[in-house]
């Protein structure tokens, strides 16, 4: 997408919107904006933004969400864009939020931002959650203190929004000229006093001098082009020896964070005043026991196999009545076609071919993905995916890869492609890649409803005992992932620091109907229409390869003959394989294409009744270990076509698409082969 633009006028105000992850960003946002936003990239970077409008006092207020960080000390795109945003754009305030639930964590931003620039209203959003918890803020004392306007909010309840309106247009006019400073030790003090004397009267020398001690040369050279300031490299020098006396006895950033913890105190004493309730102290007793080592992960299963239960069960449903629908559209089609007298070689191949593999697609797959992605987005609102996170930390950093990747491994279970964007989450380009590369090896949506069928049909009837194999069979996904990730993080050579903030925010209501609508948008209507795309021609050529003859053999058997000894030695065949490479477009297509080729009608066919359908599979050699290694091969082979898309257009790399589709299938075919022999 294109970066929004922003008219300027006489009465233009630009307004940067800054803060933590989870503080309640978008959601002043979305209140002080309405309907008037635009998405769209930063120039050069992947990381998206959002632009909104309001008006007030016959002004009118340009809003730029910026991504949610931690720091300005970038290392990650999320930070990179945020921190430059506020260095080198031309604004009029900054408005920060933050968490009034955790006013101290969200501290370290605000005295980054406010030792650069004094343009600056804090917004604490989210104080109905604080008062709740027995949290009490003193904004008075706080503004004193910071000597900046400070405006109390609850976004979700739409308190204090007009309170915020009118001290960002009070601040605005003010120009508040104070310069913030933190009181370090006295040697660091003097050190950047040092520095300070010789850079030009610029009003964020305390910023500058602290970049130049840091030896930032990267941003230091930023901020020369950008700025037109000239910075001396015998400056740099009298830096790095500044630093190498200072520590001497502790680390620069040690003596940084000192000089913050001390602020942290005085603000915390003199602002904060904590009186929890029983109801706090029962969320710690919650907390607690999701995030233990005996009750955490046990809970985390249950919790994950509930979802695909509920997706499972619910998407059956909206599946058939998809079904039903295209099924009178098709008949409606096929009359139209014949008033028409269309020939039977143009509706044939767009009935039997693209006709049926796009609505098949259409109907299998978006009924999964529109409850799974409200369910996990709910979850991710309540505050209970970075549960999951802390649970699963330490195994990630075992195989020397982020936590981070765990929240992509579990939005790869809705759809891998979805997986690999969120892989944009993890600064370090080395284990984003892994994650990337790794992702497909959790089965998606599209692949469960062929391996709860296998599971049904071949290892237990009972639903209980059912969900108990696909959990192992996930834990085996997820073993091979770690091993995998492992190899790969000693075979990338690259290998850049990273950051990793694991926070655990308090639980909170989530708003319902805008997570619905927010995922259904953002997720699952991209994923289907990437999927679209790729049925169309797929659906052709499936159809093409099913009917037409050569040597009085259709050309989709010739595959099947030709794939037949592989398939053999997997303990497969290559009725299967084929099926697999066919439903290249879509996971969701390979059971039809197997029946289809089983039949031979040549067209792709449904059998809903798992007892019939066993029949067909036992009739043509099926047993209970053709229906394990069709399992294991279904979760080890390589991506569909619209996660292949999503990878190329992540990485940019034809290397790193083409390994993606190899190294999958590869172990697929391994632990098949394996298996076979061994049973």
């Amino acid at each position: 997408m294109q970066k929004p633009t922003v008219v300027i006028s006489m009465n233009n105000y630009n307004i940067l919107l800054a803060g933590n992850p989870n503080v309640g960003k978008s959601s002043i946002f979305n209140i002080l904006t309405g309907e008037n936003q635009h998405t769209g990239n930063w120039i050069g970077k992947t990381v998206e933004t959002k632009l909104g409008t309001y008006e007030y006092n016959n002004y009118i207020y340009n809003i730029y969400d910026l991504p949610g960080t931690y720091s300005l000390n970038s290392h990650s795109k999320e930070e990179e864009v945020t921190r430059d945003a506020i260095l080198f754009n031309n604004y009029d305030l900054i408005v920060i939020v933050m968490d009034g639930t955790s006013l101290k964590r969200n501290l370290n931003l605000v005295f980054q931002i406010l030792e650069y620039t004094s343009n600056v209203l804090l917004c604490i959003n989210l104080v109905d959650e604080s008062e709740k918890m027995g949290i009490e803020i003193d904004d008075k004392k706080l503004s004193e203190i910071l000597n900046i306007n400070v405006v109390k909010t609850s976004a979700r309840k739409k308190i204090g929004i007009e309170e915020l309106k009118e001290n960002i247009n009070k601040s605005i006019n003010e120009k508040n000229n104070n310069n913030f400073s933190i009181n370090y030790n006295k040697d660091l003090q003097d050190a950047l006093n040092i520095i300070e004397e010789d850079i030009e009267n610029i009003n964020y020398k305390r910023y500058l001098s602290l970049k130049i001690l840091e030896n930032d040369k990267e941003l230091i050279n930023k901020i020369m082009g950008n700025k037109n300031i000239e910075i001396s490299e015998s400056l740099i020098n009298k830096g790095k020896i500044l630093k190498k006396e200072l520590e001497k006895t502790k680390s620069l950033d040690e003596l940084i964070i000192d000089g913050y913890s001390k602020k942290e105190e005085e603000i915390t004493k003199n602002v904060i005043k904590k009186n929890y309730d029983k109801t706090y102290k029962k969320r710690l007793m919650i907390d607690k026991l999701l995030t233990s080592k005996i009750t955490g992960i046990p809970i985390m299963l249950l919790l994950i196999m509930l979802v695909f239960f509920i997706t499972i069960y619910l998407a059956n449903y909206p599946s058939d009545l998809l079904f039903n629908l295209f099924a009178i559209l098709e008949t409606k089609i096929i009359n139209i076609f014949d008033f028409l007298s269309i020939p039977d070689f143009i509706k044939l191949p767009f009935i039997n071919g693209i006709y049926k593999t796009l609505t098949w697609v259409v109907s299998v797959m978006l009924p999964p993905m529109a409850i799974f992605f409200p369910m996990f987005s709910l979850l991710e609102d309540l505050g209970y995916l970075p549960r999951v996170v802390f649970n699963l930390d330490g195994m990630f950093a075992k195989v020397n890869t982020c936590g981070k990747q765990s929240i992509t491994m579990m939005m790869g279970f809705g759809c891998n492609a979805v997986g690999v964007t969120n892989a944009r989450i993890i600064d370090n380009p080395k284990q984003r890649i892994i994650a990337i590369l790794t992702n497909n090896f959790i089965p998606c949506n599209g692949r469960f409803p062929m391996i709860i069928s296998l599971i049904t049909m071949f290892l237990a009837s009972n639903s209980l005992i059912s969900m108990t194999y696909l959990l192992l069979f996930i834990i085996l996904s997820f073993i091979i992932t770690l091993i995998v990730s492992y190899i790969l993080s000693k075979v990338i050579s690259k290998d850049d620091k990273t950051s990793f903030v694991l926070e655990l925010p308090p639980f909170r209501k989530p708003n319902i109907m805008d997570t619905i609508i927010r995922s259904f948008k953002d997720k699952t209507l991209q994923v289907l229409k990437r999927a679209v795309i790729v049925s169309i021609p797929a659906g052709l050529l499936i159809y093409l390869f099913a009917n037409i003859n050569v040597s009085n053999i259709s050309i989709l058997n010739h595959i099947n003959n030709f794939l037949d000894p592989l398939g053999n030695l997997m303990g497969l065949d290559g009725v299967i394989l084929t099926a697999f490479l066919l439903g290249f477009p879509a996971n969701e297509i390979v059971v039809p294409i197997i029946i289809m080729t089983l039949l031979n009608t040549g067209v792709m066919t449904d059998i809903s009744n798992l007892d019939v359908l066993k029949n067909l599979l036992v009739e043509n050699g099926w047993t209970y270990k053709t229906a394990i290694l069709t399992i294991i091969f279904s979760i080890f082979h390589f991506p569909c076509s619209t996660t292949l898309l999503t990878i190329y257009k992540e990485t940019k790399s034809k290397y790193l698409t083409f390994l993606s589709f190899v190294l999958p299938t590869i172990i697929g075919i391994i632990l098949c082969t394996l298996i076979n022999l061994l049973i």
